[in-house]
Order: C-alpha cells, then structure tokens, then sequence
C-alpha cells in the first residue's frame, strides 16, 4: 500500500476534536493536568485495555471505560526515577487487568 503524497493536496482542513466519539483524547489532557505519575498509568490502562479488547474480553468501548476508570482511581504521585514510572505502570496494569475480570465492560 502506498503511503499518502502529502506534495499533491492543495489544502487541508482541520476540525475541532469530536470528544464524544474519541473520550481518550481528553482522558491524555487529565493524566497530562494531573502530572506525575498519571500519563504512565493511562498509557499502562490503555494497553491492558487494548489487549482485553484484542481478546475478546471487552467491548471497544469498554477500552475508554477500563482507562478512565483507573486513571480516577489511580492516586497520582510526583516521578522522581525511572523506578517511579515502572511502579505507577505495574500497579496500573495490576488494577487493569483486575476491572477486566471484574467489571463488565462492553
């Protein structure tokens, strides 16, 4: 498959985000608000969420569900090393993996 010849548009047109249809984008913005620790643990969310769908174990939209639901449980911390994130994404995926079983998610 060809990629997309960027030299032969003439104009593009950018539009404003539909949130409704794409609620990761202002789950980023609150991690990002939060600081810390909070972007890894979304991001560790997400790919829980992601592999859960990927499965069959959820519904697509149970992977915004399953982000946000631990993004607001998750109790964000300064990061300080790299030790900091390896532990905010392990107890995020530990949380993720845990809703999967646990929560319906469709």
């Amino acid at each position: 498959m060809a990629g997309f010849d960027f030299s032969q548009a003439r104009t593009f047109e950018f539009l404003p985000v539909d949130r409704v249809r794409f609620p990761s984008l202002d789950l980023a913005y609150a991690a990002l608000r939060a600081g810390g620790d909070a972007p890894a643990a979304l991001n560790a969310a997400n790919e829980v969420a992601v592999a859960a769908f990927l499965a069959g174990r959820i519904g697509f939209l149970g992977i915004a569900r399953l982000a946000r639901e631990v993004l607001d449980r998750h109790r964000t911390v300064a990061v300080h090393t790299l030790d900091d994130v390896l532990e905010s994404d392990r107890a995020a995926r530990r949380l993720a993996e845990e809703m999967v079983t646990t929560v319906v998610l469709s």
